[in-house]
Parts: structure tokens; sequence; C-alpha cells
């Protein structure tokens, strides 16, 4: 926590505002200015793009309670790995849409409340500390982004709104317990003061974790998937004037897991800030700051000795950044965005390497990103056509590279060269309003993507795996373009249907050089077309809703092996459907289905991860005044879902799990 109150003070500073003296109301008086808590409202044009809205219904019905759960809702949105983040390392938490993956670093750019959540070294986001029951909504955009913080979307933006009050009411918790004996524990404050509101809201899980290792596998240092992790905040919202309001938040999370063998310990931590003032009158705008601090730590243990190979004992980063947004007063039919975002990523890995269980060796490697963008963007409604342009340019660097270590006592240090230049990427799309249900989309993008700190610098062991840092990578840059229809044929009912092309260049993969090693570096391109198609249907209390994803996702890399395979770890089909009855407000019974297809392990296509269906159940029925009891079950029908194959040693995802407990809910 001192990193981050070392860094804190920059927010204000950076924002020009100060925070104002909250007063405690029962409620809002007659005429008195509430806040909304959100940004501002999307531009009329973002439909122009591939967009699915994930409800807070949708949202409380994920079987594990897990962000990652409730966001496969959006077929095709993956981790790097199928391990959600109770049972995975948190660097493989890299998310991805359209199966532009290839590695574990994010090509989604995942925003809470506006600000980037990647972690600064790794782009992985910490899932486990961005708790579903927290939100109002998820808005999945896919392809690429010009706008705001847009160097990162390459495959598209996750854009999540947390609850207020109105969402959550006064005070809500719940406490659970699954059939291992493992708990959820979770509860959320909400009280409106003045015309604005606080929310505070903590999390706590533990247990000792289902076997990762297949039975036959298993020798007598295997252990279970044990994990523990917390997760706290502190978000207010106040009105500054009538068309004014300042949104503040703070937070802090820890999350440790032991991942297949006993001493094989990994844990991911951090603190973050931010201050946002947004404006909703002639001249409407939306300014940002923030300020994260994070660290990870990681034991790789032998598969071979049991011993420890190597001790990343602390990879602290910081990440600084703000944007500027404007909406000048055009006329009704424009709507002008024009603005600036800056980042900054600083960190390093510090690491002991053993040999035989006894050190031997140092390493300490980092350096800092940096990129400025500035960004404008048009929305032109005339009649049932809505036209939109937008174009950005980024002023990126890398800097302060280092690799020093000590290996058996040969000491190393190298000081790799600065590098900086400016990019710029572009979109623009139509939609045609034919009737009252029915919309035709198109659209064409490009789009950038930095290396991350850890990509350039850090070399880690998924064992008996090698993989090498690369401080000579370049950026990536996305060109796309999609088309698609909406239709809305009645009240309650609908359907939407994407074809899409988008090619990755200079895509960063895990390329295996050697038997059991391999490198960061740079291919040609990651093709990927394909196929999305969403419905949804709400027919009293019934719901229905569904999502399939085909791509089609090659590398392009001739006169090499990669050449026309598959990424790594990217399925060709990907699909979820839920159906959920709500009876009453306080009644929820749902069924989620989820298919993933086969994917490859590597990026040569030596290791199978074989298809997987799963059933998941959500149930809450009230009992006695403001007591719910909640039942949910994962993994119905006990699939066998591999997560990890390397030749032929594996690693298995959730079992069938069976959680029971009481929710609180009071008004």
């Amino acid at each position: 926590m001192s990193s981050i109150l070392r860094h804190v003070a920059l927010i204000p500073l950076f924002a020009g505002i100060s925070l104002p003296t909250l007063a405690l109301a029962d409620e809002a008086e007659p005429g008195q200015i509430v806040v909304t808590g959100r940004g501002l409202e999307a531009a009329p044009a973002a439909v122009a793009y591939d967009v699915q809205v994930i409800g807070a219904d949708r949202l409380a019905v994920a079987a594990s309670g897990r962000l990652e759960d409730a966001l496969s809702a959006a077929a095709g949105f993956q981790q790097f790995r199928r391990s959600d983040s109770r049972a995975s390392n948190p660097s493989a938490q890299g998310i991805t849409l359209r199966a532009l993956g290839g590695n574990a670093t994010s090509r989604t750019l995942l925003l809470l409340d506006g600000v980037p959540m990647a972690d600064p070294f790794f782009g992985y986001v910490p899932l486990s500390a961005l708790a579903p029951e927290r939100l109002a909504t998820a808005r999945v955009t896919r392809g690429g982004g010009s706008g705001a913080f847009g160097a990162g979307a390459v495959a598209g933006t996750i854009d999540l709104t947390s609850a207020g009050p109105d969402q959550i009411g006064l005070f809500g918790g719940r406490a659970l317990v699954d059939d291992r004996g493992e708990t959820e524990l979770s509860a959320t404050l909400a009280p409106k003061l003045g015309a604005g509101y606080l929310v505070a809201s903590g999390r706590w899980d533990r247990g000792r974790g289902f076997w990762t290792t297949p039975a036959d596998q298993r020798v007598p240092a295997s252990v279970r998937a044990r994990y523990e992790s917390w997760s706290t905040s502190v978000r207010a919202v106040a009105p500054l004037t009538g068309d004014v309001e300042l949104q503040a938040r703070v937070a802090a999370f820890n999350d440790a897991r032991t991942l297949r063998f006993a001493g094989a310990d990994t844990a991911a931590s951090g603190q973050d800030a931010s201050l946002r003032l947004v404006g909703r009158g002639a001249w409407q705008f939306d300014a940002l700051a923030y300020v994260q601090s994070r660290d990870f730590n990681n034991v790789v243990i032998s598969a071979r000795t049991f011993l420890p190979t190597l001790n990343q004992r602390a990879t602290p980063s910081t990440g600084i950044g703000g944007k500027l947004e404007l909406r000048p007063p055009v006329g009704k039919a424009h709507v002008l965005r024009l603005g600036a975002d800056w980042r900054f990523a600083e960190g390093h890995t510090e690491e002991d390497v053993y040999t035989a269980g006894v050190v031997t060796g140092h390493r300490r490697a980092g350096g800092t990103n940096r990129d400025l963008g500035l960004f404008i963007e048009d929305d032109w409604t005339l009649g049932p056509v809505v036209l939109t342009a937008g174009a950005r340019a980024d002023r990126w660097s890398v800097q302060s590279g280092r690799l020093d270590q000590v290996l058996s006592g040969v000491r190393t240090a190298l000081a790799y060269p600065n590098r900086s230049g400016w990019e710029a990427s572009f979109r623009g799309g139509a939609v045609i309003n034919l009737n009252g249900s029915l919309a035709l989309r198109g659209s064409a993008y490009t789009g950038l993507r930095q290396p991350t700190l850890n990509e350039l610098y850090r070399s880690f062991t998924v064992f008996p795996i090698v993989t090498r840092a690369n401080p000579a990578l370049e950026n990536e840059t996305l060109r796309g373009f999609e088309g698609g229809v909406d239709w809305r044929p009645v009240a309650g009912l609908s359907f939407s249907a994407t074809a899409f092309d988008n090619k990755v260049r200079h895509a960063i993969a895990n390329v295996t050089i050697a038997p059991n090693v391999r490198q960061r570096q740079n291919v040609d391109a990651v093709h990927a077309r394909g196929v999305e198609l969403g419905a949804e249907a709400k027919l009293g209390t019934v719901s229905l809703s569904g999502s399939f994803a085909y791509t089609d996702a090659k590398v392009e890399a001739p006169g090499t092996a990669l050449d026309g395979k598959r990424p790594a770890q990217t399925p060709r089909y990907a699909a979820s459907a839920t159906a959920a009855w709500h009876p009453s407000p306080r009644t929820t019974l749902a069924l989620t289905l989820r298919h993933t297809g086969a994917q490859f392990e590597d990026d040569l296509e030596t290791d199978v991860l074989p298809a997987a269906t799963t059933l998941d159940a959500y149930a809450e029925v009230p009992v006695a005044g403001p007591f719910s009891l909640v039942l949910r079950g994962e993994n119905l029908w006990d699939e066998a879902v591999v997560t990890r194959n390397s030749g032929g040693s594996i690693d298995l995802g959730t079992p069938r799990t069976l959680w029971a407990g009481v929710r609180v809910a009071f008004r």
C-alpha cells in the first residue's frame, strides 16, 4: 500500500480538481440533482461495431461467481488458458477476442469505469479482484478501437460499469460453501450521500482447491490447486454543479495460489486509485486520472526433482495514466469527440535461480513503456443513416530496458537501446436503419498494441517449456473490417450477425526455437476470419440468450514451420447459451450451456486440448425477510476440461462443484 500512497497525490494535480465534502442524507430532496456514476453516453454510431451488452442479471448468474465466467456470455471471449482465476497462474490471465491470441498478454482492452485494468508489467487482468456483484453492465465491443486508450484494443474493448445504490440497494451480502469446503464471502454497502453516493465492498474467497493433475499422473509432491484471495474497494460519486460530477475510487487486492506441486506458490497483489470528472453540459467532457501499484511472485518447481528451479520473488510495477475527452456543441446531427490520453508503465522482475535446490544466480530485468495518444472522432446522423469516422496518433516509447544477472558466478549487465516513434490508426463505419426493426452496419479499422514489459524482458517456465523474453519486439498493428445486421422483429426479441476479417501484423507469439525452448517473436501476422451470432429473447418471466463464434485463425509466417497453423490456445468454435426464469423480483433459476472447441497447446500444433462442453446452474429463492437461499452448480456433467497438455502431461479445469449459501439484501 505504501507504493500507491507515494503516487496517489499525483492524481488531484493531474486532474486539476479537489475532493468535495459529502453530507449524509437519507434520501434526495425534491428537485435535488442525482448523479449517474457513469461516463458520457455512448456515441450514436457505437453500434456500427459488433457490440454485446451483458446486463447485471446475466452477470449475477455466473455459477462460479467469477468475472471470466460471466464474460463468457460473449462467445469468443477467452483467457490464454481455459483455467479460471482460482487455478491458473495470474500471468496467464490475458484476455482476447476473435482468436487473436498467441500468448498470455491481453489484446482486448478492459476498462472499469473508464480506467484500464491490465497489469502495467504483464498485461494480464486481475480477474479475481473484479467481482461481478459490483457491476451494472459489461459492454463487449469486438474489433479495433481508435478512441481513448485505444492503443491496446487490437481485439476489442470490454467496458465495465460499476453498480450504484439503485442496482445494489443499501446493503447486500452473501456467504457460500461448496462440496469441497471452500468458502466465498462478500458484502457491499451503498448509502446515498446527499445527491451522491458511496459504495464500499469487500470479498474473500478461499479453498483447498481441486486436483488439476489427473490421478494417474500424481506424485507425492502433487497438491490441490489451493487458493485464497481478497479484494476491497470504495467508490464515491458526488455532484460538483448541476451537470458536473466527480467519481473517486480506491481499491486493493491480493490473490495467492498453489499450482500442481507443493511449494509452487504464486501471488498477485495491487492497489489502485482514480479520479474522474464528468460534465454533461453544452460542452461535455470526461477527465480521468489513475495510478496503479502491482506486484507478482511465483516459484517454479521442477517436475523431475520437485525442487525449486526459479523464484520470481517480486515483480513490482507502477502504472500511471489519464485522459481528457471533449464533446463540443457542433449541432444535433453531429457528436464530435476529441481528446488525449497518456499511459506510463514501469516495472522489473527480481528472480533467484536454483540448481539442485540451491540458489546459484540472480536476475533483475525491466524497463518503462510510455504512450501518448491524440484522438478525434465524429458521428454524423443523416436521417436513418449514421456515419462515423475517427483517427488516432500515438507517440510510443520503450526506455530504460536492462538485464542484470549473475549465473554460476558469471555476471551479465545489458542496457537495451531506447526506442520511440509515432503510429497512426483509423476507424470508420456506417449504420443504416431500414425500418424500426432492422439495421445494417459496416466498419473498418486499424489499431496498435505496444509490447508489454513482460514480453520484452521477462523469461518464464511452465515445465518443461522455457519461454524467453525478447527486448527487440516491435509493435503489433491491426487491420480489419466487418459487416453485420441487427434485427428486432418484436419487443423483447433480437438477433445479430457479424462477419469479420481481422489481421494483426507483427503479432507477438511464443515461437518454438528448440526442443522445450520458445521465444517471444514477431511473426508476420495472425489472420482471423469468422462469423459471430447473437440472440436474445425476453418472454415474460423467461429470458433466453445465446452467442456463437466461428473463427478461422491462422499464423502467416512464410518460410517457417508456423505458416498456416492456428495460433496457440485458440479454438475454432465457441458458444454460450443461458435460459433464465424470474417468476418474482427475488427469484431466479438459470442454466448456462457453454462449448469451447478443440485448440492446440503450442504454436506447432503438437498437443491438443480437446473440445469441452459444460453445463452450469444458478438458483436464488427468497426464504425469510431479506434472506434468500442461493444454489450454484459448476460443470454439472463433470466434463474433463483439459487446460494444459505438454507432451501428455496435462492439467484439468474445474470439476463438478456444488455451492450452497445465503444472500441478504436491504433496499
